[in-house]
């Protein structure tokens, strides 16, 4: 029981209706190194004077690589999971439905390679650094446009792909030309991000939602339109937390809040997102 809760609280786009006629290609199970911190100037001063080298470690990170037939180059999603991990129904679905749009999938899954069961209680930078090493990974890949990358995320996931989408990636070693060309946030806690948004971004989020409250991505995103950046936010009326995790239809508690599926709010997030990633993708020259 104990498991299958965890496997609920994964929290990732599962829509069966989208899946009608869609192929499902084979994933690939690929390693990359997380992207490490950046050495600040004063650090590495520090480590020269001590007549060292700064060294720097990082962890081997899993990812699920799944494509479209083809060539390409084609347009590609990172995808991160929540807190309580990356289940094979969240990351096979999620590779269902972007192959299924034209699109590259890398589901990153930065917990069971760390030994890591879930980890709601804060989140860890190196969720950031291995989100950004999925996108390095990606751009070096002959059948991926490495301009059109997007990083769509859920509930933590979703908070780091925010955070990913603002001026948060500059402390991570990182190409300053490689970047992710927009972001997907499903039900991300808003009140948590305080960054300024660079990058073009959709949230999307129930409005009886009482873990990451609806009201503070409305504040969030008011905050960031009136500064002129490209945010877009959709309430889903009666929807709640985890709105497009099919396994929760009957509804379940977990740490104190509510967590329900709801399948209209479901379909509609899922051509929400398909009409903004497609709108991105387009935008770029190749």
């Amino acid at each position: 029981m104990r498991r299958r809760a965890r496997e609920y609280l994964v929290l990732a786009v599962l829509s069966a209706c989208v899946f009608t006629n869609v192929v499902a290609y084979p994933e690939e199970l690929v390693r990359f190194e997380s992207t490490p911190f950046r050495a600040s100037q004063i650090q590495d001063r520090l480590a020269r004077e001590r007549g060292e080298t700064l060294r720097v470690t990082a962890d081997a990170i899993d990812g699920y690589l799944s494509k479209p037939e083809g060539n390409g180059p084609f347009a590609a999603i990172v995808y991160l999971h929540g807190c309580a991990g990356l289940s094979e129904n969240v990351r096979k679905n999620i590779a269902r439905l972007t192959t299924g749009w034209g699109y590259v999938s890398l589901a990153v899954d930065s917990f069971a390679p760390r030994g890591i069961k879930d980890q709601c209680t804060h989140l860890a930078p190196y969720r950031l650094g291995d989100a950004l090493a999925a996108l390095s990974y990606l751009s070096r890949l002959s059948f991926v446009d490495s301009q059109r990358i997007a990083v769509v995320g859920s509930s933590q996931g979703a908070q780091v792909a925010l955070k990913l989408a603002s001026t948060y990636e500059k402390t991570f070693d990182l190409s300053h030309d490689l970047k992710f060309i927009a972001a997907v946030a499903y039900y991300p806690p808003c009140g948590t991000i305080t960054e300024d948004l660079m990058l073009p971004a959709l949230i999307l989020i129930g409005e009886r939602d009482d873990w990451t409250p609806a009201r503070d991505c409305e504040l969030w995103t008011t905050w960031q339109l009136n500064r002129g950046a490209p945010a877009k936010l959709v309430v889903y009326p009666g929807a709640y937390h985890a709105f497009d995790v099919s396994a929760l239809a009957d509804g379940m508690e977990r740490f104190g809040h509510w967590l329900k599926y709801d399948a209209s709010a479901t379909a509609a997030s899922v051509q929400e997102m398909q009409s903004f990633l497609a709108s991105q993708f387009s935008g770029v020259r190749r």
